[in-house]
């Protein structure tokens, strides 16, 4: 009998499975649990859309699309990102669509990275960015971002962490699982900093319309920022739309042309159905966008402040749906609090220390839920605290 493991590639041995995975599945075997864990909207794609997708099925559009998906798809982008973020890309050559946005930040990353190269991370950061950076070949730079701070990227920090090998800043903002959003004057910053040395910036931004208090900035707008940048951006959150798998890449042509390249031999194209429900969504679901925001704020204040009122300090954060509370006036390591939690009050949070090690001692909390359950969460949350 062969020793299968042994044909495992080292990369992969190496690569330590979700920590918010591991939380959901614990949950998913218990009964009665509030699960604050995983980033998925409570509500659900908008009828139109849905509609949209039965009407493809029934007329039989069922085939491949083109490899960079629905040209009429692209066109509702290329208008999308102009009209709400500023910034113009070509339908033919400068966008595609992706099975969810995770896929693109993989074609990004494959497609700038030589072995050997640098991207700078900053931390806490969503749990893939590491090591589809490895996969690709590259190396991780993290810089922390702290609460001090309200987890923004500080330009200094950035300066400091960039070598002769660096290649590109991973940047997400709103973050993934602070909810922190960075203001223009901070872009501009940042973005200073990244055309003085000559460096490419990869933008998640998925939750760009989960902007609360200031409208959403792309980086991509700025002055000189656009032959610099790959803008990630999707359906999965603003438009609730997370079983359909669709994201979409803004990129000079070049950029694009090279991860289409990976794009056609990987994945072919995105969901014929998906990509005419987002159309439609596109076309008419803006309205659902923002009465699904009003909510997420309505949730954010209430949870916010409730955190703060039984003694876990937490900022407010700017956009997302996460708020990220200080655990450490309990004495417990994040992933002992979230353990203890889930067995005592059948609570499900995601510890903060599987987002790097700046996320020790706090708690991702997803405030995508009903305000029924938040403020049994929350009850339960506080007994516990008791306790």
């Amino acid at each position: 009998m062969i020793e299968t493991k042994s044909y495992i590639a080292k990369s992969v041995e190496l690569m330590r499975p979700s920590g918010i995975r591991k939380f959901f599945d614990l949950a998913a075997g218990m009964e009665g649990v509030i699960s604050l864990g995983v980033g998925e909207p409570d509500f659900v794609t908008s009828w139109s859309a849905r509609e949209a997708a039965i009407s493809s099925l029934e007329r039989g559009l069922t085939s491949y699309t083109a490899n960079a998906g629905l040209l009429e798809l692209r066109e509702a982008i290329a208008d999308y990102t102009s009209s709400r973020f500023s910034v113009s890309y070509d339908a033919k050559e400068e966008i595609i669509l992706t099975v969810g946005a995770s896929q693109a930040l993989d074609l990004a990353l494959r497609a700038i990275i030589d072995p050997g190269d640098e991207v700078v991370v900053v931390e806490p950061c969503f749990v893939s960015y590491a090591p589809l950076v490895e996969l690709a070949g590259g190396k991780t730079v993290t810089i922390e971002a702290t609460s001090d701070q309200q987890f923004k990227l500080q330009a200094d920090a950035l300066r400091e962490a960039i070598t002769s090998k660096t290649k590109a800043l991973l940047l997400c903002s709103p973050n993934n699982p602070t909810g922190a959003q960075l203001d223009k004057a901070d872009l501009e910053a940042i973005a200073q900093i990244v055309k003085q040395h000559d460096l490419l910036v990869i933008a998640d931004e998925i939750y760009a319309e989960l902007a609360y208090d200031i409208p959403h900035t792309s980086i991509a707008s700025l002055e000189g920022m656009r032959e610099r940048t790959i803008l990630i951006n999707g359906f999965s959150k603003g438009f609730a739309m997370t079983g359909w798998r669709l994201g979409f890449i803004c990129a000079p042509v070049e950029l694009a042309a090279a991860m289409l390249k990976i794009h056609q031999y990987a994945m072919m194209c995105a969901s014929t159905p998906a990509q005419y429900a987002a159309l439609e969504a596109l076309k008419t679901g803006m309205k659902d966008v923002e009465d699904m925001k009003k909510d997420y704020r309505r949730r954010r204040n209430y949870i916010v402040q409730s955190f703060n009122d039984m003694g876990l300090d937490c900022h407010t954060p700017g956009g997302a749906f996460y708020v990220f509370p200080s655990i450490q006036s309990t004495g417990l390591t994040s992933e002992k609090f979230a353990e203890e939690l889930l067995k005592a009050e059948r609570v499900a949070v995601v510890p903060g220390s599987v987002f790097g090690r700046s996320g020790e001692g706090f708690i991702r909390c997803s405030y995508a839920s009903s305000m029924e359950q938040l403020q049994e969460a929350v009850r339960r949350i506080q007994r516990f605290i008791n306790q």
